[in-house]
């Protein structure tokens, strides 16, 4: 049974059972902060389990792209190793939101399992909860029964299992609850028992885990209630293919097998021996990049883009295994696209962005892969590896720590110390912490949804109403957040800030500094203006900064003609990867891997002004997700939609999925104006611009000064350019005749050194202190000391800027016939100042940060290279 026959069956068997079925969110989820990745089906529905959301349905089935290498869910170590973990994986689950509970989730899973798949009986075994007396949880009894009553299992194969096994938690807050486990037995059938299980004997499989959803964990670790009892399946698809296909591992399977023999032609290799780990640690990791980068992650130097990075990198030091010294992940993409592209389409459509994402990783890791590996060679020489050394290997060569761990493991090498990476890198990311600006979210747990109905959104047709307030909370740091049953604000989502404004009632107003979204709905943060916080309620007056507002539109509604004048001038390979709109200005993030040229700038700016000076109609309508990917329209990578989204239609021009505030026609945007272009991580690229007054005042603030800068240079406007370029002329004409007098006048110098040198040794010695203004004066001056010298050693020391610095020279038959170099002597000297430095053995270059001891450094010379001659 192939895996695409086994994934649809999955799916139709539980649609026909009344389920919805739903798309997988996206594998980088946007709207949760805890999470990097998506690492379970749950995911998309914690709002449901929260009661802080609804669906049209109750029941639902999918396949949801998951990753786990963070936090709690971390299956890195065991990837190629284990036949059965991975980065990347797919759930099928199955769900119901206060419909069906126990009963139904266990007869279903056993009828498909033993009726539709033909599983057989005899080697499949349930585990349940024990229960957790610490924790007040009673045994799951009932459970336990129903897989008797409703299956047949006999009891001997229903084995209970503490809560480390069957509690299941999505992290260390979120929705949680009992689960019951289904296991099939790989051995012997006479063989199998309740203790090999419990032990987690290789032979019993875990494929399918049916969660029965309860509680909420907040974040004091305390187990709530939730308002309604859900169910919660998730079955690894690898897994549930390996035991269709009879295969002895996942790797084994039509899933991965295309991609290990299309590895297996790329590096000239077979899929045996000791090339069978690296293989499958690299078809793994391929496909977890491929995903992530489809759905909007780069890597990077933190967050999620630094475990992509870390995933990566990993894989191609795996890649030296196999003889890959040059880029070679990235052609396995295709292979990615051609297994996965059926149920996720954006690997197709994305295919060309995301190999050249892990090809420019794959260059940069590569420039620098061989040399940390050379140093790692020379740490290990001392039979160990120290957290201080991985550190460097981290901070200097881009090895992730579990790569030294990985290496250092196959050397049989200890790595000790471990505590002083940790203080390494948090000193690291002290010293890069940004400061970020203080703001107001609602804490999104269970019991936080105001019970009354609130929030109904009236701001794409108003920006003033009338308003019934119901709820109000304030703070210590004198904040005040406002619920209301109905408001114009706009809340702060898919890059479009909040609304401002005033909330005003009897004897009270409320200045809103921020909408957000918390608490199920629209929050209004802001500060008292008049009144008390205990004065804020019953019916009040709400009034959107409307000059704010429209300034906002402008500049989204300018973001989707961008975004489209992009695609048509760049290729279809562009996306959105992100973005901010402001009243003040437009932030665009999207895929495309080099510079944009002068030309295409000037296209992509002149292709929007031309759709707003064609006063083109906006519309917003609302369709299913279905419908309105089936439109054609465009959606944000990472962004999670609802079952209903609104699309925004800029006459024949644009259709996004968007649900911000916009103008009625592109007219009302009035001009466009790009300020900035730039690279923020490999294959992704930023655009800022502003539109109407804004763009108005930038245009006015360059022509002041351009007038400025002509009336400096005594020329018209038009005449600018060749009256600058004759300017640059003559400046590098003025800097070589410098140049020149300054070579003159070294040469001149030099002489007066040359005659101050001392014999050590029977070398002769210069060790003077000169006054220079730039470091490439002084290392001119010591060029020509070393020629006027003939033979010997000179140290020249300066001031430059507040800085100490030394230039060494040694000449030719010194180095040859008594050994000394340069490098080793200005480490030395500058090492007296309180520095470093070094360099080749006739020139070298070091710093110091003590200007005060530059003298004595130099009056040390003669000892330093008396010494090193005797050495």
């Amino acid at each position: 049974m192939k895996a695409t026959e086994i994934r649809e069956e999955y799916l139709r068997f539980f649609a026909e059972r009344g389920h919805e079925r739903v798309p997988s969110a996206p594998v980088v989820p946007q709207d949760d902060p805890t999470l990097y990745f998506t690492n379970a089906g749950m995911n998309q529905f914690k709002d449901v389990f929260l009661g802080l959301g609804k669906r049209p349905y109750t029941r639902a089935v999918d396949t949801q792209k998951c990753i786990r290498v963070s936090g709690k869910h971390n299956d890195l170590e065991e990837v190629g190793i284990s036949p059965r973990h991975h980065t990347f994986f797919e759930m099928l689950g199955n769900w119901s939101f206060g419909d069906y509970f126990k009963r139904e989730a266990i007869t279903w899973a056993w009828e498909l399992v033993t009726k539709q798949w033909g599983l057989d009986e005899n080697r499949l075994w349930a585990t349940v909860f024990e229960g957790n007396e610490a924790e007040g949880l009673e045994p799951d009894l009932e459970a336990a029964e129903l897989w008797k009553e409703c299956t047949g299992i006999p009891s001997e194969r229903i084995v209970a299992l503490p809560a480390s096994e069957n509690f299941w938690e999505m992290g260390a807050v979120g929705p949680c609850g009992p689960c019951s486990e289904i296991h099939y037995y790989h051995g012997d059938l006479s063989a199998q028992s309740a203790e090999g299980l419990r032990h987690g004997e290789e032979a019993y499989e875990e494929f399918w885990n049916l969660v029965f959803i309860q509680y909420n964990r907040d974040e004091t670790g305390k187990l709530l209630p939730l308002p309604a009892r859900h169910v919660d399946t998730g079955m690894g698809f690898e897994r549930i293919c390996s035991i269709l296909q009879n295969v002895p591992s996942n790797y084994d399977t039509d899933i991965f097998l295309p991609l290990i023999h299309r590895l297996a032609e790329i590096t000239g290799t077979s899929y045996q021996d000791g090339r069978v780990i690296p293989m499958r640690v690299i078809a793994d990791h391929v496909r977890a990049l491929s995903v992530s980068i489809a759905d909007g992650a780069i890597p990077a130097n933190d967050g999620r883009g630094y475990v992509l990075r870390r995933i990566l990198r990993r894989a191609a030091r795996y890649g030296r295994q196999l003889g890959q010294k040059e880029p070679f992940i990235h052609r396995l993409v295709q292979g990615v696209g051609e297994t996965l592209g059926d149920v996720f389409p954006e690997l197709l459509q994305q295919r060309h962005h995301i190999e050249l994402v892990i090809r420019s990783e794959e260059e940069a890791f590569g420039r620098t892969l061989d040399r940390g590996l050379e140093i790692f060679e020379r740490f290990a020489q001392k039979g160990e590896i120290t957290g201080a050394e991985a550190f460097q290997l981290y901070d200097t060569y881009g090895f992730p720590l579990d790569l030294t761990q990985l290496i250092a493991r196959e050397r049989a090498l200890p790595l000790t110390d471990p505590e002083a990476f940790d203080q390494a890198l948090g000193q690291q990311r002290e010293r890069a912490r940004k400061a970020t600006r203080g703001q107001f979210r609602a804490a999104e747990t269970a019991g936080d949804a105001l019970d009354e109905p609130h929030s109904v959104f009236l701001g794409y047709t108003a920006t003033r109403c009338t308003a019934r307030v119901v709820h109000v909370e304030s703070g210590a740091d004198g904040q005040v957040r406002v619920w209301l049953d109905q408001t114009p604000f706009y809340a702060e989502s898919g890059g479009q800030i909040g609304d401002h404004g005033v909330i005003k009632g009897d004897g009270f107003v409320v200045q809103v500094t921020e909408t957000v979204k918390g608490r199920g709905g629209i929050t209004h943060v802001g500060r008292m203006q008049a009144g008390e916080a205990q004065q804020v309620s019953g019916t009040v007056t709400v009034q959107v900064e409307e000059s704010e507002r429209q300034a906002a539109a402008r500049s989204h509604t300018a973001t989707h003609l961008l975004h489209e004048s992009l695609r048509r001038t760049l290729g279809e390979h562009v996306a959105q990867m992100g973005s901010l709109v402001s009243p003040d200005r437009l932030r665009f993030d999207f895929s495309h891997f080099t510079a944009l040229t002068a030309e295409q700038l000037e296209q992509v700016e002149s292709l929007v002004n031309e759709r707003i000076r064609a006063n083109m109609s906006v519309q917003a309508e609302e369709a299913t997700l279905t419908e309105a990917r089936a439109s054609g329209a465009r959606a944000l990578f990472g962004e999670k939609y609802n079952d209903r989204v609104r699309m925004v239609r800029v006459d024949d021009f644009s259709l996004e999925l968007c649900g911000g505030t916009h103008v009625r026609s592109t007219g009302e945007i009035g001009l466009f104006s790009l300020t900035y272009e730039g690279s923020i991580a490999a294959g992704t690229r930023r655009i800022e611009a502003v539109t109407g007054r804004a763009a108005e005042n930038r245009m006015r603030e360059q022509r002041v000064l351009l007038d400025q800068i002509a009336a400096l240079m005594h020329a018209q406007p038009d005449e600018l350019v060749g009256k600058v370029r004759g300017l640059l002329d003559r400046n590098r004409d003025l800097e070589r005749q410098l140049a020149r007098l300054e070579r003159q006048m070294m040469a001149s110098t030099s002489g007066e050194l040359s005659d101050s040198a001392r014999t050590v040794h029977g070398v002769k010695v210069v060790a003077n202190r000169v006054e220079v203004d730039d470091v490439g004066t002084l290392r001119t001056a010591a060029d020509a000391l070393r020629e006027r010298l003939g033979s010997g050693v000179g140290v020249l020391g300066s001031v430059v800027g507040g800085k100490v610095s030394f230039i060494a020279i040694v000449t030719d038959d010194v180095i040859r016939e008594r050994g000394l170099k340069a490098g080793d002597l200005v480490r030395e000297v500058a090492a007296i100042a309180g520095g470093s430095g070094g360099g080749k053995p006739h020139l070298a270059q070091a710093g110091g940060r003590d200007p005060g001891k530059i003298d004595a450094a130099l009056d040390a010379v003669q000892d330093i290279v008396a010494r090193q001659l005797q050495d």
